[in-house]
């Protein structure tokens, strides 16, 4: 009689063998693991740490360059700005000078050429004035020196009107800048340096002297 071998207990008993030996091999496993972690050493975690804050912070770093680079484009803007502002400005205060300056030189011009077209009409009033000296009573009522004294006194009235005036003299105190005296004479009767006599009649226009007036001078 054959006898018979029941394997089932076997078979568990394998199976449990098995089992135990995965067992084993993952705790060593976690052993291993854990020796590596702890053959780590504290500066390499440290430096594990701030990788994973430079790439965690990446992304607000931008964003503060970002700005950064805004502002000074910003600022480079307002200083170009300011610049041409002040450019402008300098340009316009120029042109209100030149414009001043073109304007006082126009007027300039003006007053010299009338004085010198002044100058050269004033002989022909004074033609007229010594002519009115010589004039007899009888002949001042003549038609031809009434006509003539007309055309004086509109030239006198155009002068007026120009700002041609005389310059008053006799009677008045000797002044270099409106008398040039020619001759002087010793008189009781007047004061010192008192215009006697006018020879020629002098004449300004506006604050300029156009011509000195010729007196004589007392002492």
């Amino acid at each position: 009689m054959e006898e018979k071998i029941d394997l089932s207990e076997k078979t568990i008993d394998v199976s449990e063998a098995e089992k135990r030996l995965q067992d084993e091999d993952i705790e060593k496993a976690e052993c291993d693991e854990i020796e590596i972690v702890e053959d780590i050493t504290d500066e390499e975690i440290a430096e594990d740490t701030e990788d994973e804050k430079e790439v965690a912070s990446e992304g607000p770093f931008k964003s503060v360059f970002g700005k950064k680079e805004k502002k000074e484009k910003k600022d480079k803007k307002d200083e170009k700005i300011a610049e041409l502002t002040d450019k402008l400005m300098r340009q316009m205060a120029e042109f209100e000078n030149f414009r001043k300056r073109s304007e006082r030189e126009k007027a300039q011009m003006f007053e010299i050429g009338a004085k010198d077209v002044v100058e050269k009409i004033l002989p022909v009033l004074d033609n007229f004035e010594r002519g009115f000296t010589t004039l007899l009573d009888e002949d001042k009522e003549t038609p031809f020196v009434q006509g003539m004294d007309k055309v004086y006194k509109q030239m006198v009235s155009v002068f007026d009107s120009m700002g041609v005036i005389p310059i008053e003299s006799v009677g008045k105190e000797f002044d270099p800048n409106f008398h040039n005296a020619v001759m002087h004479i010793e008189d009781e009767n007047l004061g010192e340096n008192i215009v006697a006599e006018e020879f020629q009649k002098g004449y300004k226009y506006r604050d300029s002297v156009i011509r000195h007036s010729m007196v004589k001078v007392a002492n």
